[in-house]
Order: structure tokens, then C-alpha cells, then sequence
């Protein structure tokens, strides 16, 4: 099983990130997509960056690098993990929402979903469930392209409220980021 790991955004894509620019989401996600990788590595799994690029790299690049990789082991022998943080408004201002979620395609295969299903699963374990309505599957479905566009078995995941600042200073804290590599790979050891 081959385990991707796509980092969102660039750092030349606008508004992706805290109001008081204390966490870039293209930063934040690349730290937690390298250390993820490596630990998985450490522990035995065959896992890469999609993007190791700091400017950003357009979806339909993405996604044919994910195809690429599916082409040559087989789609079923390939995972994806698309690593964001969330926002609950535009404009710079602080929010109230919180909370962790993963997303699925909406016509979205069984093996999509019940790692979809391990993420929540490990991402309530840590408290991080939020104050908003969670589907009663765990998984919310949305047409994104990274889960439409890519043939393996994906999820989007956003990480948390970047525009809420108790959420941005429990990410930006040695806790808060262990809280989030060590639920994506938790459940990608799960999954293989």
C-alpha cells in the first residue's frame, strides 16, 4: 500500500491563513505532511509528499501526480490524505466554529470512506469533534476535486479552524500538532 500525502495550498495563495498570520496554512500542513510522512516511513510504510513545492500546484497537477502513481501500482494499492485547515469565514475576522473534519467525494467508494471513518474516529478520540453537527457516518461528502479527480481511495481533511484563536493556538502548540500527526497516522496504520 502506497500512502500520499498532499499538502494544501502554496505560499503565494491568498488568504489561507490565520487573521493575526500566525499559522499560513501552506506551511502548517507541509510541517505536518513532512513529520506524518517520516513517521510513517520510521514505521515501516511506503508514504510521499505529492507536493514538496512550497508555491502552490494546481489541483489538476495534483491530482495527475496521484494518477501517475495509481497507473503504475494499481489504484487499490494507493491512499490519499489531503492535509487543510479550515475556515469559517473570509476577511481576516475571528470565528466561532470549531472542530476537526475529513471529506469524502460524494459518490465516494466504501474504502474512501471507512478511512474516512478511522480519521474521525481517531480525530474525536483526541477531543478535536468541535461545536458543530457531525454527519451520523462520521464523514462529510463535498465535490472536491482531490477526492473527485484522484482514482484511489481519498479524503480531504481540515485540520482544525484557522480563523478560530483557540483552535490556531492549540495547532501552533507541541500538543496540538502531535494531536494531528499522530491521528493521521494512527489511522493510516489502521487503514493498511
Amino acid at each position: 500500500m502506497k500512502i500520499l500525502i498532499d499538502n494544501g495550498h502554496g505560499y503565494n495563495t491568498p488568504c489561507k491563513c490565520s487573521p493575526d498570520k500566525r499559522l499560513p496554512e501552506w506551511k502548517y500542513t507541509r510541517e505536518i505532511a513532512t513529520e506524518l510522512v517520516a513517521r510513517l516511513k520510521a514505521a515501516g510504510y511506503d508514504a510521499e509528499r505529492i507536493v514538496t513545492e512550497d508555491v502552490d500546484i494546481s489541483l489538476k497537477e495534483r491530482c495527475r501526480r496521484v494518477n501517475a502513481v495509481c497507473k503504475k501500482l494499481g489504484a487499490s494499492n494507493v491512499v490519499l490524505v489531503s492535509i487543510h485547515n479550515n475556515a469559517a469565514g473570509s476577511g481576516g475576522k475571528w470565528h466561532d466554529a470549531t472542530g476537526w473534519c475529513g471529506f469524502v467525494y460524494t459518490k465516494a467508494g466504501n474504502k474512501s470512506k471507512h478511512l474516512a471513518r478511522l480519521l474521525y474516529a481517531e480525530a474525536e478520540k483526541r477531543g478535536l469533534k468541535g461545536n458543530r453537527s457531525v454527519p451520523k457516518e462520521r464523514y462529510w461528502m463535498k465535490n472536491l476535486a482531490m477526492v473527485r479527480d484522484t482514482a484511489s481511495p481519498a479524503v480531504l481533511i481540515e485540520n482544525l479552524f484557522q480563523d478560530n484563536k483557540g483552535e490556531v493556538d492549540f495547532l501552533l502548540s507541541a500538543e496540538g500538532r502531535e494531536a494531528i500527526v499522530s491521528l493521521h497516522l494512527t489511522s493510516g496504520m489502521r487503514h493498511h
